[in-house]
């Protein structure tokens, strides 16, 4: 054999042993994909070398997905923080704005009567405690779905509707939990329609920590015909009128908030009641229409494909949705949301302005429940529902995209 021929031999077995390792190495690496995610870890695409794994109970992962879920609320809140001032004031019943509920016209009606009075500003009326709320709500909520679903759903073989909903039902009352003073204190801010007594977010926070509830009607009543009535000895009556008096005044004293922080917690009892459907069928609904639009048959086209990982055992680390699949994905879970957690949430916002309305008596959630069907009947559970979904569906539509997005972005 001659050198040329020789050498050519040699180049050939070289290529062949190169492009045999080649096809190794990329054996190894779909080995790898297969295998998959294990407990607490995702796979994340690099743009070279092999997949990045990390711990979701890491600290960096941690920060990382609270500061997209926080960046999503803000952006979702700012999209329709005008349909949510007038959503509060028809829910709230306030009497300026109650004859523009019931109609679409009615709405936009509000939005420019807001506007003309106010300019756009009034539009945002309690918006920055809208944004000093929604940030840590979003925050805490979006990790600490990401945090218990990792406990309750190890795997793919544990991905069930029932997982999904409790993890998001958990995920919202842990927010809720933290936030709710700021909610309290957003929505006496959006209640305000007088144009000349503005009041500040320290006055507002002074009002409701001042506010007390009045002696109950039946005591002063019984105490008041006590003193009116002298039939038989004066002088018993008037004592007896007294000691009333005297032990009405202790027994409200001892009932009466110490501190005012409970006046915080206006209405949390049926947030509660009501974060259990809305957070949990939101991230079940959001779950599910993702997995449908991930479909085998058209994941080609609604799904990013660089980020592409269909063998992961884990959710979290399924392929992005393209931007119109991921509004729509968000949005169905919106208006499903919505749906299912409305009335729970009008009993919410009047309880919330009960200190700014009426004799300024607080309400449980039964009383509340009563009263509005007694003003309305069962319509009145519904007030304001079109103005919800209209507010409702854009809104976490944004705030899933957003969410998702900043986890590609921030490397998650």
């Amino acid at each position: 054999m001659s050198p040329t021929q020789t050498g050519n031999a040699a180049l050939t077995t070289d290529a062949s042993q190169l492009q045999e390792m080649g096809i190794m190495r990329g054996a190894d690496g779909e080995r790898e994909k297969a295998m998959g995610t294990k407990n607490n870890e995702v796979v994340t695409p690099m743009k070279a070398g092999r997949p990045k794994t990390i711990d979701k109970q890491s600290l960096d992962y941690v920060w990382r997905t609270g500061l997209a879920g926080g960046l999503a609320g803000c952006a979702a809140k700012t999209v329709v923080a005008p349909l949510d001032r007038v959503k509060i004031l028809f829910q709230a019943s306030n009497p300026q704005f109650a004859k523009y509920t019931g109609s679409w016209f009615g709405v936009v009606t509000a939005m420019q009567d807001i506007n003309q009075q106010d300019g756009i500003r009034g539009l945002y009326r309690g918006h920055s405690a809208t944004l000093l709320r929604i940030f840590p709500y979003a925050a805490i909520k979006f990790l600490a779905y990401e945090q218990i679903r990792s406990v309750i759903i190890k795997d793919k073989t544990h991905e069930t509707p029932i997982r999904r909903l409790v993890s998001g039902s958990l995920a919202g009352i842990t927010s809720v939990f933290f936030t709710y003073p700021l909610e309290v204190i957003r929505v006496r801010l959006a209640f305000e329609t007088r144009k000349d007594a503005r009041s500040s977010l320290s006055s507002i926070c002074k009002q409701i920590y001042n506010e007390h509830p009045p002696p109950p009607a039946h005591a002063i009543s019984q105490s008041a015909a006590a003193v009116a009535n002298p039939s038989g000895s004066n002088s018993l009556h008037l004592r007896n009128a007294a000691s009333s008096l005297a032990s009405t005044g202790t027994a409200l004293q001892a009932v009466r908030p110490r501190s005012g922080l409970a006046n915080f917690y206006r209405g949390f009892s049926p947030t509660l009641c009501g974060m259990l459907p809305y957070a949990g069928v939101s991230f079940l609904t959001h779950d599910t229409v993702g997995d449908w639009f991930r479909r085998p048959s058209i994941a080609e086209y609604t799904t990013i494909p660089f980020a592409n990982s269909s063998s992961s055992s884990v959710s979290h680390s399924r392929a992005p949705l393209r931007t119109p699949y991921e509004l729509i994905s968000g949005a169905l879970a919106g208006l499903v949301s919505q749906t299912v957690s409305y009335p729970l949430e009008v009993i919410r916002r009047r309880m919330q302005v009960g200190g700014a309305v009426g004799d300024g008596h607080r309400l449980g959630m039964g009383e509340t429940a009563r009263r509005i069907w007694a003003e309305k009947g069962a319509k009145g559970f519904w007030v304001g529902l079109t103005i919800g979904y209209v507010k409702v569906v854009p809104m976490v539509a944004v705030s899933f995209w957003v969410y998702e997005r900043g986890k590609l972005a921030l490397g998650i």
